[in-house]
């Protein structure tokens, strides 16, 4: 099985970074076979446009390494800042450029990451409007991570004991719910009946 980590912070050395590094150790400590992360610090991803539909070269140089990543995944985790109160533009891109082949009735876990106090509308802006034509299926779980600085920090002194030590198991909890969706979606994908040329897009 393999899970892929999209981080959808922009920025270098993000605590997104931090906490998809973190997810990473706890995905392979036998969660699951294969894990990708996929950043967007930097912003490498050039803002959609119609070429992506019509084979420009620009993308077609640039997405099948990703999206033959991608498509090999069983599972997703989400992981997104709250930056203003919203979901990173880049990260919103990405699901612009990427459709159902590569994401198409796969789980994935929403995780935000906070400063402070928040982080609930980057869930609710991707429960809401991130996942209706390439079909991605959330799972009902997901964290969201508030004063980040203060865990899942590889110095021990730099946490806070008690929110760190939660973090954690609750993280562990939620990657082990989503590899059952991913056994149990792949099922669903065999069987053939989510393959159409009809009803390419979501209502």
């Amino acid at each position: 099985m393999k899970i892929a980590i999209i981080c959808g912070s922009h920025r270098e050395n993000s605590q997104s970074m931090k906490v998809a590094q973190h997810i990473r150790q706890s995905l392979k400590s036998g969660i699951c076979d294969d894990v990708w992360i996929f950043s967007l610090a930097g912003n490498p991803l050039p803002l959609w446009d119609q070429g992506v539909w019509d084979g420009d070269e620009k993308w077609e140089q640039l997405l099948p390494d990703l999206r033959e990543q991608l498509t090999s995944s069983d599972g997703f985790v989400v992981i997104s800042p709250e930056w203003h109160g919203q979901v990173p533009a880049g990260l919103k891109n990405f699901f612009l450029l990427f459709g159902k082949n590569e994401l198409g009735h796969k789980p994935a876990m929403i995780v935000t990451v906070s400063s402070g106090d928040g982080g609930a509308y980057p869930v609710a802006e991707l429960r809401m409007s991130s996942y209706k034509n390439n079909r991605l299926c959330y799972i009902p779980e997901h964290i969201i991570i508030r004063n980040v600085e203060k865990v899942l920090n590889q110095d021990s002194q730099a946490n806070d004991k008690d929110a760190d030590s939660y973090f954690k198991e609750r993280i562990e909890w939620s990657l082990n719910i989503l590899k059952e969706y991913a056994q149990a979606l792949k099922l669903v994908r065999d069987s053939g009946v989510t393959e159409t040329d009809k009803f390419r897009n979501g209502m």
